[in-house]
Parts: structure tokens; sequence; C-alpha cells
């Protein structure tokens, strides 16, 4: 059995709050990469809003190297994430990093869980059948190296995760963004959670979490949603509170502006979902009330993703993966290309802070970026939304 339900349910803390996880790169403001010096920065800030981040690649800038350095020692915890596209060399080569860290790095001190690629099947580089077999790789990997207790998931939009994906995963996780629905900030909330019970409904028992979901500060606004500080504000209070009444876990989208996607001509919506500035250091919300609820958040540190209710077979009519839209939008709808056309730099090691002998392999393949936009429908509406998707 994984880890006691009891962990996930009954810890609490004070009505001061913080948010569960945060979804963090260690790119700097240029988009180079961030070393472990940086990193340690990064978690002395977001050290006020949250213990846990998740990353998004092992082998991208050696972040998996670098944010296990940085975190070694502490109480941090960490949601490795793995990058999988439609270069199956690329997840091979995580695979094989995982592997290598879990060699260097006791997991069982920061790591919570691993997670099997961000949205593939929603770019349609993956099936969910394909998604499935990738888990089912991971847990091998992990169970030779001791940690089969470790639990592992899958990350994709909640419009395409079906049966393949539920019976494979541990916990389920869904990405959600009411913003890219154009959903106005008044009924944001109550659109998420339609999503999170649309899944909860097809988990079959199993945990759900959400693994994405955020509003932007500042940039062009979508239909009827408006991207602006007071709405981030609003949607990050309002999400929090009602995930703590739920007992829903969640990580929110995401740590620290992203000011290396911003390009000219662009709309820079990408830029502008942290809740830290593109400073490093900055918060965007001032208002001290913002974490305050009618109940206290659960807490990060003793949460854990997975349910003692038995991993039984879900439905095989959950939806298909066909039910991702093609990612042919026009591209008129999205804004000019703000990222770099590789995005994410070589793979080398970073800081001089790791042990030299650690240093990833250098035929890890380079991550690129998918640039193509980013089509979000709801499946009951005609509505379709428009992101640039990266690893962030």
């Amino acid at each position: 059995m994984k880890l006691s339900i009891l962990s996930v349910l009954i810890a609490t803390v004070s009505a001061a709050g913080r948010l569960n996880g945060i979804n963090y790169n260690p790119k700097r403001a240029d988009g180079t990469c961030g070393n472990v010096d940086n990193i340690k920065q990064d978690l002395q800030v977001l050290g006020a809003f949250t213990d846990t981040l998740r990353i998004y690649s092992a082998i991208d800038c050696a972040q998996g190297e670098a944010v296990l350095r940085a975190m070694e020692g502490t109480s941090w915890k960490l949601h490795f994430g793995t990058w999988v596209d439609s270069n199956d060399a690329t997840y091979e080569a995580e695979k094989a990093e995982i592997k290598r860290l879990s060699t260097v790095f006791n997991f069982n001190n920061n790591v919570k869980s691993v997670i099997v690629g961000s949205e593939p099947v929603y770019r349609r580089e993956q099936t969910t059948a394909q998604v499935a077999d990738k888990v089912k790789q991971m847990k091998a990997v992990l169970q030779s190296a001791g940690l089969a207790s470790m639990p592992v998931t899958a990350a994709d939009t909640y419009n395409v995760i079906d049966a393949n994906i539920v019976n494979a995963v541990d916990f389920v996780m869904l990405h959600a963004f009411p913003y890219w629905e154009g959903v106005s900030i008044e009924s944001a909330t109550d659109k998420m959670f339609e999503h999170v019970n649309q899944i909860t409904s097809i988990a079959n028992g199993k945990t759900v979490m959400v693994g994405e979901t955020g509003w932007p500060s500042a940039g062009t606004n979508f239909g009827a949603a408006v991207a602006n500080v007071n709405n981030a504000q609003q949607y990050i209070q309002e999400f929090t509170c009602r995930a703590s009444s739920s007992n829903l876990d969640y990580i929110w989208f995401s740590a620290i502006d992203a000011s290396y996607l911003n390009s000219s001509g662009s709309a820079n919506v990408e830029a502008s979902w942290g809740v830290i500035g593109s400073d490093y250091k900055t918060p965007k919300f001032f208002n001290g009330a913002w974490f305050t609820c009618g109940a206290a958040p659960i807490s990060p540190s003793s949460s854990s993703p997975v349910s003692s209710a038995p991993a039984t077979s879900a439905p095989a009519t959950s939806a298909p993966a066909t039910s991702a839209p093609a990612t042919s939008a026009p591209a008129t709808s999205a804004p000019a290309t703000s990222a770099p056309a590789t995005s994410a730099p070589a793979t080398s090691a970073p800081a001089t802070s790791a042990p030299a002998t650690s240093a990833p392999a250098t035929s890890a393949p380079v991550i690129t970026t998918n640039t193509s936009v980013y089509n979000s429908p709801a499946p009951t509406t005609a509505s379709r939304s428009k992101r640039r998707k990266c690893i962030s």
C-alpha cells in the first residue's frame, strides 16, 4: 500500500495558510539555466508560500539534479516531473536520469511523486495508451531502484484523461485553466471544480489532484476572462480556500513570472502567471488575508497524493484520447512567438555546487518546447482556449 491516507487528511496549518505546491522552472529571466545557488535563492523567496514544488524535467538544464541538490538537507518536497514529447528518446533520457539520480540522492527525503509528462496527449504527441505504458516503465525504474512505494502519475488536461491513464497511475492529475476558457472571474472557481468533479467521477476511487491551474496578472484578455492582478488574487484565494475545504490537493501555476517568454508584439500573457514577479523576489499579492479561509488549508509537507482506495479498473467508457483538439488552430489567435525556437537550453550540468561526477550524460537530447497553439475546449461547450505550452 502507498503512503497512509491519514497523512492526507488529518494535517492542517494555521489560518494564514500556504499553497499546497507551486509549479517551478529554475530558468533565469533571460532564459538561461539556473544553477544551484539560484535555486536556493528562489527557495528562500518561495518558502513564504509553500514547501512543495513541481518541476517538469530531469534533464532540461539538468534541473533535476540542481533542484534536488538545493533541497538537500531541507524539508522541501518535490513532485518530480519528466518530459514526454513525440520523440521517445527524450523520455528514455528522462528515465535514465531518474535512475541515476536515485543513486545520488535519497528520494524518500524530498521526492513526493514522479510525474510522467505534461500534456503530451493534449499536444497530440502521445496517445493515452502510450502514456499509460510510460507510467508502467517509470514504475519499473523506481522499483529497480528500491522505490516501489513512490507514487507515479501522468499529467494532462482534464478533457483527455481516460481509463488508460486512470488505470495506470497511482493518483490522477489534471490541468485546467478557466482563464483559457474565457470564463469571467466570478465563475472561474465554479468552472474549475466542474472539471475536478468530472475527473473524480471517472477516477474510480483514486485520489484526484490538480497539477496546474492559475490566472495571469497581465496580458491580453480572453473572452470574459480579464488578466490583471486583482483577478489573479481573487482566483488564487477562491480556488485555494475551496480546495482546502474539499480536501483537494493541487499545485499552483506558477512560481515566478517568466519574462524570458516575452517577445516583441506578443500579448505576453504567458510571462505573467507567477506569484512572484520577474525580479525573482517581489510577491504580487500584498493583501495578507488572501490565504485566509474558513478552513485551514491542508499542510503541503504532510499531505500525500495517494489514496488508500482500491485501485480497481476504471470503466472502459471513459473519454477517448481523440478528445484532444488538433494543434492546428489559426495562428492569429495566439500571440506572436513568445518562446524562442529552442527555449530549453542544452542539458549542460548546472552549478559547480553539484559534484562533477554526477553530471548527466551528454547524450541526453535537448528538449525543445512546443510552440503550437494550445486549445482547451470544455467538453460540453464550443469555447476554445489558446495558450503557448512550454516547460514552465
